[in-house]
């Protein structure tokens, strides 16, 4: 079963975490699963980009995202290389190291 390394993030999960996944979660439900409240203003649809986060290991076990994900990418906050909207990244076989930004794009939070 792989594992997803939460890196440190100020507020929402201070510590980082490590947390067991599923092969076909998304990223974004196995953090909401583990207590780590990503904002996700548009319900998990690839319609915002407020689950932005950034693959810092293992970006290559995870299948590439469509155009409608790199469409809205493009207007994500600090965008790099290995940026994946958490909702639509779907965990493979490897372990990954993910970053949440500090910033998204929205200016308040839903707070789900």
């Amino acid at each position: 079963m792989p594992q997803i390394i939460f890196l440190p993030n100020q507020e929402l999960c201070p510590d980082g975490a490590v947390v067991q996944a599923e092969k076909g979660e998304s990223v974004l439900n196995v953090a909401l699963r583990n207590d780590i409240n990503v904002e996700h203003a548009c319900e998990k649809v690839c319609a915002c980009t407020t689950c932005h986060m950034i693959i810092r290991e293992g970006f290559e076990s995870i299948e590439e995202g469509d155009e409608l994900e790199e469409d809205m990418l493009d207007k994500a906050w600090g965008l790099e290389p290995e940026s994946r909207l958490s909702c639509q990244a779907l965990v493979g076989d490897e372990d990954l190291v993910v970053e949440i930004p500090k910033y998204t794009v929205n200016m308040v939070s839903e707070n789900h």
